[in-house]
């Protein structure tokens, strides 16, 4: 298949991202049947497994350098996209080429008969990495899971280092004990035999966290931590323990005091697969490299504009704490922000610190879980805030940019369906 035939065929299969439908009878046989009859790809290489609420896509991309920076070959699957779907699929940090992508889901759909199933979009896509993984060879595999654990797709791999970054408020109704049974679920992909790096420090949680089949667990705040965040230009300094001792003063090139603890548990997660302790010299190269598109991202100087997905209130609120301590502005805010549902607008408003902004541009994210501009714009204006409604992303940009001073700061959030196309427009547009 070329790419263009295998989007089609991806499209005729339900994408629960896309929707947020709610699945029934989950299980994993579906998955097994698929990779099964692909001779189970996810076997050929060790797997590093990460979930969590917020930050996997961080840890995934600084376990990746540092893999790298120790000399493997990497291959690794993260989700959703920004820009582009190849992004989900990279070797080495260089996302898969349309021609490779197009192969390997037509792979894919060459056995979907042959497997008896209708995998779903996701499914799809997974059986495509693990397959492509192994046949570039890769020596390790670092694979985000999609969505909780238990039942994720990707969960058909047996990670031998299985890591947690932390439980929050996010893919739950909020009833009852929810952060009990989303750790549960969270911890469904440590597998016996593997080193659980778990990087939620709730006590409340401690009792679940503990049940696993893990041979060790190494926690956050006894066994390893950021031991210090300081702020520097362009990202932190930070200090980090593991259990052989301590890196002292490493550049991280990102914003945001919550990327100490993701560096900790990288580095965690890294000593743990090769049962050593890294040289200091190669964390540090590491460290210096990572990138994260879409986190806290400054894309554009006068105004400056910042692009954060904060989607869930732990997200939110880390942008917000971000902007504060970060950023000593001479001008004002300008928020551009659209949402899915199943977020409360006016508490996401408040976790993001858009009281304090200036001026508030609403617009609908191109998905079919898009709540509409005008809805946000009237929970805005019901904080207080000034605030309109544009259509579009794209407009909503164009906006603030015409409305932004060069000593103010546009904060483009609340979704990857906006920050996306805001970087993909500033890129190819603004700065082209």
């Amino acid at each position: 298949m070329n790419l263009a035939t295998a989007l089609r065929y991806l499209d005729q299969h339900t994408n629960l991202e896309a929707t947020a439908g709610r699945a029934e009878g989950l299980s994993l046989d579906r998955m097994r049947r698929l990779v099964g009859v692909l001779g189970d790809p996810q076997l050929a290489y060790p797997v590093i497994h990460v979930t969590g609420t917020n930050g996997k896509g961080s840890v995934a991309r600084m376990i990746t350098e540092l893999l790298e920076a120790s000399g493997l070959s990497v291959g690794t699957y993260t989700s959703p996209h920004l820009e582009a779907i190849n992004e989900r699929i990279s070797w080495n940090g260089e996302p898969i080429s349309d021609d490779e992508l197009g192969a390997s889901i037509g792979v894919v759909a060459s056995v979907e008969e042959v497997a008896g199933i209708t995998p779903s979009y996701f499914e799809i896509l997974t059986a495509a990495a693990f397959n492509w993984f192994a046949d570039v060879a890769v020596d390790v595999a670092v694979v985000e899971v999609g969505m909780l654990g238990r039942y994720d797709a990707t969960n058909v791999a047996d990670g031998v280092v299985a890591v947690l970054t932390n439980v929050g408020h996010d893919h739950t109704d909020g009833v009852g004990a929810w952060r009990e049974a989303i750790a549960g679920e969270k911890a469904g992909i440590v597998k016996a035999g593997a080193t659980f790096v778990c990087g939620e420090v709730d006590p409340t949680l401690r009792e679940i966290l503990s049940d696993t089949p893990a041979e060790a667990t190494w926690w956050r705040g006894t066994d390893f931590d950021c031991e210090q965040s300081i702020l520097a230009l362009g990202g932190r300094h930070v200090s980090l323990r593991t259990p052989s001792g301590t890196v002292d003063d490493v550049f991280v090139p990102l914003h945001g005091e919550h990327q100490g603890d993701n560096a900790a548990i990288a580095l965690a997660a890294v000593e743990a697969f090769f049962t050593r302790r890294l040289d200091d010299d190669v964390v540090e190269e590491a460290f210096a490299k990572v990138t994260v598109p879409g986190r806290f991202e400054i894309v554009h100087r006068e105004p400056t504009v910042v692009l954060d997905a904060a989607h869930n209130l732990d997200g939110a609120r880390a942008c917000a704490a971000t902007l504060r301590e970060e950023f000593t502005l001479g001008g004002t805010v300008i928020v551009v922000a659209g949402f899915l549902k199943g977020r409360d607008v006016a508490e996401m408003l408040e976790a993001l610190g858009a009281r304090d902004a200036g001026f508030l541009i609403a617009c609908t994210p191109d998905s079919p879980r898009a709540v509409p501009a005008p809805q946000v714009a009237a929970a805005a204006d019901g904080l207080g805030i000034v605030a309109e409604a544009v259509s579009s992303v794209d407009q909503a940009v164009h906006r603030a940019l015409g409305l932004a001073s060069p000593d103010d700061l546009i904060l483009v959030t609340g979704s990857l369906y906006v920050v996306g196309p805001a970087r993909t427009l500033i890129r190819t547009e603004v700065d082209a």
